[in-house]
Formats: C-alpha cells, sequence, structure tokens
C-alpha cells in the first residue's frame, strides 16, 4: 500500500507530532489505531510525508492550519461569536490568527470549560452523541441533597422533553444554606442542569463546567485560553 523506500517512517512522524514515544507510536500502528489518508496501517514499516493526512482515532495529528482552543468562559459573556449588547466569545478571540468557533456552548450565567476550533470534523466528533462524552460540572444549589433525592437524579428526573439522569452526584460541602456538588453528565440539552433541579427544589446558584471528557479546565484562570496539544485533544475522547 505504501512504497517503503519513500517518506519518513510514520512513528517517527507522529513522535515529532507530539503524540507520544517512538515506542508509543510504534504500539499505536501496531494496533491499527492510525491512518494514512483515509487508510488504516499497521505495517511498522510504513511510510509517509508530513503533507498526508495522518490521523490517530480519527484525529488529526498534522493538521498544521486547524487548531482548539481551551477557554476559561467568565460569567456574563454570551456564548456567541458576536453580540452587539453584551460580552461575547469574539471579544477575546478576534485577535487569534484562525477564524474559530464554539463546539457547544455555555449559559450566559453558567462559567468554565468551552472548546472553539476551527475544525468541523473534529466538532462534529465532540458533539456526536456516538461518542458519549460526558461533562463534569461544579454546581452551587439552594439547600442539600437528600439520599433520596441524589438517587432519582441517578435514575432519571421526568421534564418536559423527556427523562434525563445523571450519571454521578457527589457533594462536595455544605454551607449554612447552600450545598456545592460535583455532577456529571452526557446530556447536552439547554439548561439541562438547572431545569433538573429546579425540578427537585434546589434551584443552582452557581454553575461551572470543570471538565469535558477527561480535560479540564486545569490552571485556566476565567478569561484566560490555550491551544490544545494532540495529548490534551484526545483526553476528550479517553
Amino acid at each position: 500500500m505504501f512504497n517503503l523506500n519513500e517518506g519518513i517512517r510514520l512513528q517517527k512522524i507522529l513522535a515529532q507530532a507530539g503524540v507520544g514515544s517512538r515506542r508509543k507510536c510504534e504500539e499505536l500502528i501496531a494496533s491499527g489505531r492510525v491512518s494514512v489518508n483515509g487508510k488504516i496501517v499497521d505495517e511498522l514499516g510504513a511510510r509517509a510525508f508530513f503533507h498526508d493526512i495522518i490521523e490517530v482515532d480519527g484525529v488529526p495529528v498534522l493538521a498544521e492550519d486547524k487548531v482548539v482552543y481551551a477557554f476559561n468562559k467568565p460569567l456574563g459573556v454570551v456564548s456567541a461569536m458576536f453580540d452587539s449588547k453584551q460580552p461575547n466569545l469574539g471579544d477575546y478571540f478576534n485577535l487569534v490568527a484562525q477564524r474559530v468557533f464554539h463546539v457547544g456552548r455555555l449559559d450566559v450565567d453558567s462559567e468554565g470549560l468551552l472548546l472553539l476550533t476551527n475544525d468541523g470534523d473534529l466538532a462534529d466528533k465532540i458533539s456526536h452523541p456516538r461518542y458519549e462524552i460526558s461533562k463534569t460540572y461544579q454546581l452551587e444549589i439552594v439547600g442539600y441533597l437528600s439520599e433520596s433525592e441524589r438517587k432519582r437524579l441517578l435514575l432519571g428526573i421526568e421534564l418536559s422533553d423527556g427523562v434525563t439522569k445523571l450519571d454521578s452526584v457527589k457533594t462536595k460541602a455544605k454551607n449554612p444554606n447552600t450545598s456545592l456538588i460535583e455532577v456529571r453528565i452526557h446530556s447536552g440539552k439547554n439548561r439541562i442542569l438547572r431545569r433538573i433541579f429546579d425540578e427537585i427544589n434546589h434551584p443552582v446558584k452557581r454553575l461551572i463546567r470543570t471538565h469535558i471528557g477527561h480535560l479540564g479546565l486545569d490552571q485556566l484562570k476565567p478569561g484566560e485560553m490555550k491551544v490544545l496539544s494532540f495529548q490534551e485533544i484526545e483526553r476528550i475522547f479517553s
């Protein structure tokens, strides 16, 4: 399939792109997780060129013109690239070299991790239910969850547009009138967490998204952004 006398060894290209050590890249190839120009390559002697479309688990490795940003969206910022009346994402990204768009959204009164990219294929994969990417949130709610309410959240809450359940619920701290909880959910329905907790009479006072998949905010402060490496993008799907 590939001319072994031309190009550069595939594992070397992967290693130079920051995918991992040479040995790890060889393991990726041998396990059939690497494709070149749409075809799976599992031959350790295979060669390719840097201009080829090389992917690991469907994620482009050498898309130099493609970029993914992690952004810590502050409270009060609209998830839109332009808004004439309110602070918006365009206010933060108008000086970046690429023309990016946001993957999903956070409400104006919500904070935390938001991804922006110019890679439509990657955005589709992140958003597609097939990949079942969970999202983790820190919530400050009114009152305290009882054990029966926690179980109800895990079994499912019936709303006007169907039943939605949480993947996990943990109480992190209790204050005089509110509590801090951590929840994980797959659903991306509009304002779903606020609607769920309104339904059980524990309105959300503050909502921060901390993780998309296993990718976290890390040290990003509100209003800060960073370009994600291949390894960080991979964490979204791990």
